[in-house]
Protein backbone atom coordinates (compact mmCIF):
# COMPACT_ATOMS: atom_id res chain seq x y z
CA UNK A 1 0.00 0.00 0.00
CA UNK A 2 1.59 3.76 -1.00
CA UNK A 3 0.66 5.98 1.70
CA UNK A 4 1.07 8.77 -0.74
CA UNK A 5 -1.18 8.40 -3.16
CA UNK A 6 -4.51 6.88 -1.45
CA UNK A 7 -7.56 6.15 -3.04
CA UNK A 8 -9.73 7.40 0.76
CA UNK A 9 -8.30 9.50 3.62
CA UNK A 10 -10.15 7.53 6.67
CA UNK A 11 -9.93 10.83 9.54
CA UNK A 12 -11.02 9.85 12.91
CA UNK A 13 -11.20 13.12 15.66
CA UNK A 14 -9.91 11.83 19.35
CA UNK A 15 -9.78 13.47 22.71
CA UNK A 16 -8.37 11.45 25.81
CA UNK A 17 -9.31 8.51 23.79
CA UNK A 18 -6.22 5.70 24.52
CA UNK A 19 -8.76 2.59 25.82
CA UNK A 20 -10.09 2.65 22.34
CA UNK A 21 -7.44 3.59 19.86
CA UNK A 22 -6.19 -0.20 18.98
CA UNK A 23 -9.24 -2.53 18.61
CA UNK A 24 -10.59 0.71 16.35
CA UNK A 25 -7.42 1.23 13.94
CA UNK A 26 -7.43 -3.00 13.69
CA UNK A 27 -11.41 -2.63 12.86
CA UNK A 28 -10.55 -0.06 10.00
CA UNK A 29 -7.84 -2.21 8.55
CA UNK A 30 -9.85 -4.80 8.18
CA UNK A 31 -12.70 -3.28 7.16
CA UNK A 32 -11.17 -0.94 4.13
CA UNK A 33 -8.73 -3.58 2.86
CA UNK A 34 -10.83 -3.57 0.11
CA UNK A 35 -10.57 -0.26 -0.78
CA UNK A 36 -6.64 0.31 -0.76
CA UNK A 37 -4.49 2.57 -1.08
CA UNK A 38 -5.87 4.43 1.91
CA UNK A 39 -4.46 6.21 4.68
CA UNK A 40 -5.77 6.28 8.01
CA UNK A 41 -5.15 9.96 9.94
CA UNK A 42 -6.05 10.21 13.81
CA UNK A 43 -6.51 13.81 14.95
CA UNK A 44 -5.61 14.33 18.51
CA UNK A 45 -7.09 16.93 19.59
CA UNK A 46 -5.10 17.75 22.92
CA UNK A 47 -5.09 14.54 24.88
CA UNK A 48 -4.35 14.89 27.82
CA UNK A 49 -4.37 10.74 29.10
CA UNK A 50 -2.23 8.31 27.25
CA UNK A 51 -3.92 9.16 23.61
CA UNK A 52 -0.75 9.59 22.41
CA UNK A 53 1.36 6.41 23.22
CA UNK A 54 -1.97 4.36 22.26
CA UNK A 55 -1.34 6.58 18.69
CA UNK A 56 2.32 5.91 18.97
CA UNK A 57 2.25 1.72 19.16
CA UNK A 58 -0.50 1.96 16.82
CA UNK A 59 1.57 3.06 14.18
CA UNK A 60 3.94 0.60 14.57
CA UNK A 61 4.32 -1.55 10.91
CA UNK A 62 1.62 0.77 9.82
CA UNK A 63 3.10 3.27 7.36
CA UNK A 64 -0.67 4.63 6.26
CA UNK A 65 -1.55 5.64 9.78
CA UNK A 66 -0.66 9.32 10.11
CA UNK A 67 -0.99 10.98 13.21
CA UNK A 68 -1.76 14.88 13.47
CA UNK A 69 -1.90 16.39 16.92
CA UNK A 70 -3.39 19.93 18.22
CA UNK A 71 -1.82 21.63 20.89
CA UNK A 72 -4.94 22.26 22.70
CA UNK A 73 -8.52 21.09 22.65
CA UNK A 74 -10.13 23.24 19.45
CA UNK A 75 -13.58 20.99 19.39
CA UNK A 76 -14.54 17.92 17.08
CA UNK A 77 -15.05 20.00 14.10
CA UNK A 78 -11.64 21.94 13.92
CA UNK A 79 -10.04 18.49 14.56
CA UNK A 80 -11.98 16.93 11.50
CA UNK A 81 -10.88 20.40 9.53
CA UNK A 82 -7.23 19.75 10.42
CA UNK A 83 -7.55 16.23 9.40
CA UNK A 84 -9.70 16.74 6.25
CA UNK A 85 -7.25 19.59 5.08
CA UNK A 86 -4.04 17.25 5.44
CA UNK A 87 -5.46 14.70 3.74
CA UNK A 88 -3.96 13.22 0.33
CA UNK A 89 -7.30 10.99 -0.82
CA UNK A 90 -9.74 12.45 -3.12
CA UNK A 91 -12.62 11.04 -0.99
CA UNK A 92 -12.74 11.50 2.63
CA UNK A 93 -14.47 9.21 5.36
CA UNK A 94 -14.76 10.25 8.88
CA UNK A 95 -16.24 8.48 12.01
CA UNK A 96 -15.82 8.88 15.54
CA UNK A 97 -13.24 7.73 17.78
CA UNK A 98 -15.03 6.11 20.63
CA UNK A 99 -16.13 2.88 18.62
CA UNK A 100 -19.68 3.33 18.42
CA UNK A 101 -19.59 4.01 14.83
CA UNK A 102 -18.89 0.80 12.99
CA UNK A 103 -16.12 1.19 10.45
CA UNK A 104 -18.13 -1.75 8.38
CA UNK A 105 -20.12 0.41 6.87
CA UNK A 106 -16.99 2.69 5.49
CA UNK A 107 -16.96 0.92 1.61
CA UNK A 108 -20.94 0.67 2.07
CA UNK A 109 -21.02 4.70 2.11
CA UNK A 110 -17.64 4.75 -0.70
CA UNK A 111 -20.05 2.86 -2.93
CA UNK A 112 -22.85 4.95 -2.53
CA UNK A 113 -20.99 8.30 -2.95
CA UNK A 114 -19.07 6.49 -6.18
CA UNK A 115 -22.48 5.19 -7.90
CA UNK A 116 -24.04 8.30 -7.15
CA UNK A 117 -21.67 10.22 -9.40
CA UNK A 118 -19.73 13.46 -9.68
CA UNK A 119 -22.99 15.07 -8.41
CA UNK A 120 -23.00 13.99 -5.62
CA UNK A 121 -21.06 15.53 -2.56
CA UNK A 122 -21.84 13.25 0.16
CA UNK A 123 -22.67 9.95 2.16
CA UNK A 124 -24.34 10.01 5.04
CA UNK A 125 -24.78 7.92 7.74
CA UNK A 126 -28.04 7.46 9.48
CA UNK A 127 -27.78 5.58 12.95
CA UNK A 128 -30.60 2.90 13.68
CA UNK A 129 -30.80 1.28 17.28
CA UNK A 130 -28.91 4.18 18.92
CA UNK A 131 -27.32 2.92 22.56
CA UNK A 132 -27.03 6.39 23.40
CA UNK A 133 -28.84 7.21 26.98
CA UNK A 134 -32.90 8.00 27.11
CA UNK A 135 -32.33 11.67 27.97
CA UNK A 136 -29.52 12.13 24.91
CA UNK A 137 -32.01 10.00 22.65
CA UNK A 138 -34.68 12.96 23.59
CA UNK A 139 -32.48 15.64 22.75
CA UNK A 140 -31.09 14.26 19.58
CA UNK A 141 -34.52 14.21 18.10
CA UNK A 142 -35.84 17.41 19.30
CA UNK A 143 -32.96 18.83 17.74
CA UNK A 144 -32.97 16.80 14.43
CA UNK A 145 -36.60 17.60 14.16
CA UNK A 146 -36.29 21.82 14.37
CA UNK A 147 -33.11 21.53 12.39
CA UNK A 148 -34.89 19.37 10.02
CA UNK A 149 -38.04 21.96 9.51
CA UNK A 150 -35.97 24.66 9.10
CA UNK A 151 -33.03 23.34 6.96
CA UNK A 152 -35.23 20.86 4.59
CA UNK A 153 -31.92 18.71 4.36
CA UNK A 154 -33.51 15.68 4.13
CA UNK A 155 -31.60 13.94 6.57
CA UNK A 156 -32.72 12.01 9.64
CA UNK A 157 -29.23 12.11 11.31
CA UNK A 158 -26.64 14.82 10.77
CA UNK A 159 -25.00 13.86 13.93
CA UNK A 160 -23.63 10.36 12.64
CA UNK A 161 -20.09 10.25 12.71
CA UNK A 162 -19.92 8.11 9.77
CA UNK A 163 -19.49 10.58 6.98
CA UNK A 164 -17.85 9.78 3.09
CA UNK A 165 -18.01 13.01 0.89
CA UNK A 166 -15.36 14.44 -1.60
CA UNK A 167 -12.52 16.53 -0.21
CA UNK A 168 -13.18 19.48 -3.00
CA UNK A 169 -16.56 19.69 -1.86
CA UNK A 170 -15.76 19.89 1.95
CA UNK A 171 -12.74 22.44 1.47
CA UNK A 172 -15.71 24.88 -0.43
CA UNK A 173 -17.80 24.70 2.84
CA UNK A 174 -17.91 27.46 5.51
CA UNK A 175 -15.83 26.99 8.46
CA UNK A 176 -17.22 27.23 11.64
CA UNK A 177 -17.51 25.06 14.92
CA UNK A 178 -20.29 22.27 14.49
CA UNK A 179 -20.02 22.46 10.72
CA UNK A 180 -19.23 18.41 10.77
CA UNK A 181 -23.51 18.72 12.19
CA UNK A 182 -24.59 20.75 8.97
CA UNK A 183 -22.80 19.62 6.46
CA UNK A 184 -26.05 18.25 4.31
CA UNK A 185 -27.38 21.26 4.36
CA UNK A 186 -23.98 22.91 3.19
CA UNK A 187 -23.32 20.45 0.79
CA UNK A 188 -26.74 21.06 -0.71
CA UNK A 189 -25.86 24.83 -0.60
CA UNK A 190 -23.07 24.23 -3.11
CA UNK A 191 -25.08 22.51 -5.49
CA UNK A 192 -24.35 18.75 -4.79
CA UNK A 193 -26.87 15.99 -3.93
CA UNK A 194 -26.53 13.80 -0.88
CA UNK A 195 -27.04 10.11 -0.72
CA UNK A 196 -28.13 8.13 2.55
CA UNK A 197 -27.29 4.98 3.92
CA UNK A 198 -28.49 3.45 7.23
CA UNK A 199 -26.05 2.10 9.91
CA UNK A 200 -25.76 0.14 13.11
CA UNK A 201 -25.02 2.15 16.31
CA UNK A 202 -22.65 0.22 18.31
CA UNK A 203 -21.72 0.88 22.61
CA UNK A 204 -18.91 2.85 22.82
CA UNK A 205 -15.58 0.53 23.80
CA UNK A 206 -14.20 2.23 26.84
CA UNK A 207 -14.53 6.06 28.64
CA UNK A 208 -16.65 8.40 28.30
CA UNK A 209 -17.81 11.19 25.75
CA UNK A 210 -14.82 14.05 25.67
CA UNK A 211 -17.03 16.44 23.56
CA UNK A 212 -20.47 18.47 24.35
CA UNK A 213 -23.54 17.33 23.24
CA UNK A 214 -24.79 19.77 20.41
CA UNK A 215 -28.06 18.06 21.07
CA UNK A 216 -29.00 20.51 23.58
CA UNK A 217 -31.22 22.56 21.66
CA UNK A 218 -30.15 25.43 22.94
CA UNK A 219 -26.26 24.90 22.22
CA UNK A 220 -27.28 24.54 18.86
CA UNK A 221 -29.66 27.67 17.75
CA UNK A 222 -27.04 30.06 17.06
CA UNK A 223 -25.64 28.01 14.68
CA UNK A 224 -28.54 26.93 13.07
CA UNK A 225 -29.37 30.56 12.45
CA UNK A 226 -26.20 31.41 10.44
CA UNK A 227 -26.70 28.26 8.57
CA UNK A 228 -30.11 29.80 7.60
CA UNK A 229 -28.50 32.86 6.75
CA UNK A 230 -26.31 31.24 4.72
CA UNK A 231 -28.09 29.74 2.79
CA UNK A 232 -30.54 32.24 2.03
CA UNK A 233 -27.85 34.35 1.36
CA UNK A 234 -26.36 31.97 -1.70
CA UNK A 235 -26.08 33.21 -5.21
CA UNK A 236 -25.17 30.93 -8.39
CA UNK A 237 -21.85 30.27 -8.84
CA UNK A 238 -20.69 32.13 -12.08
CA UNK A 239 -19.08 29.40 -14.85
CA UNK A 240 -15.41 31.25 -15.40
CA UNK A 241 -13.34 30.80 -18.62
CA UNK A 242 -10.27 32.78 -19.09
CA UNK A 243 -9.77 35.18 -21.81
CA UNK A 244 -6.82 34.22 -23.83
CA UNK A 245 -4.97 35.97 -26.91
Amino acid sequence: MNPTSPRLSIVVPVKNEAGNIAGLVAEIEAACAGLAPFELIYVDDGSTDATPAALEAARQGRPWLRVLRHARSGGQSAAVRSGVSAAAGPIVATLDGDGQNDPAFIPVLVAALEQAGEGAGLAQGQRKGRKDGRFKMIQSRIANGVRGKILNDSTRDTGCGLKVFRRAVYLRLPYFDALHRFMPALVVREGFAIVHRDVVDRPRFTGVSNYGLFDRLWVGLLDLAGVWWLIRRKRPTPAVTEVRT
